[in-house]
Order: structure tokens, then sequence, then C-alpha cells
């Protein structure tokens, strides 16, 4: 099995390019049969819910909502900060598929002691 993959991505829409860069990245690592985790943050925590990674970065960009469809097909999931969803007053219920909350901790227990793969946006 492929190691482990984990995108840190603190940046949401008000960077759209730096979102898409982040997805990129771990929806090549998905569909190459890699676990991938999206460790979301900050403002990326509004990513997790239904509806919001939309839109088209740049001219020649992939639709945001493309690369969100193929990073659920490749099995990829979401650990979504509790703190900074709460601190939003984001709806839990609105979460997307393969998201889920969970901090530091939990994030550390995926990753496991095989360790992983980083890259932070």
């Amino acid at each position: 099995m492929a190691g482990k993959a984990v995108i840190s991505l603190t940046t949401g829409l008000e960077d759209p390019e730096r979102v898409t860069v982040a997805f990129l990245v771990a929806v090549g690592a998905a569909e190459v049969g890699r676990p991938t985790l999206m460790f979301l943050t900050k403002e990326a925590a509004r990513l997790a819910l239904d509806g919001v990674a939309t839109g088209v970065a740049c001219e020649g960009c992939p639709p945001l909502a493309d690369l969100v469809e193929r990073y659920a097909k490749a099995g990829g999931k979401y650990m979504v900060c509790p703190i900074c969803f709460d601190a939003r007053k984001l709806d839990k219920s609105q979460l997307i598929e393969g998201a889920e909350m969970g901090g530091t901790i939990p994030m550390w227990q995926w990753i496991g002691d095989e360790g992983a793969t980083t890259f932070s946006y």
C-alpha cells in the first residue's frame, strides 16, 4: 500500500488558487491509491460544508466542485478543526461526504506510526 498523505489547508475561498492547488495535490495522492487526509483549519473549515467549494479559481483551473467529487470518488477524507468550525458557527449537519470533526490528536492518530507525506497550504 502506498504511504499516507496529509494536506493541511488553512485558506478558504478568499484565495481560490491556493485552495485549488491543495485539492489538486490531494486528488493526485488519493487517485494513485494513497490514503489521503485533508486537515481543514481556519477559513478552510468552510470548505467541508455542502455547496461551498465551488467556482473556478483561474483560467485553465479545474472547477473546485469537480475536484471535490474526484477526491470523494478516490476515497479521500477530511478532518475539520472543531475549534475553527465552531468559532465560525457552522452547521455540522451540512458536512460533505468524507468529512469529520477532529483536531490535532485525531489527525496524529490517523497518521499513526508509519508517518505520512505532508503538504501545507
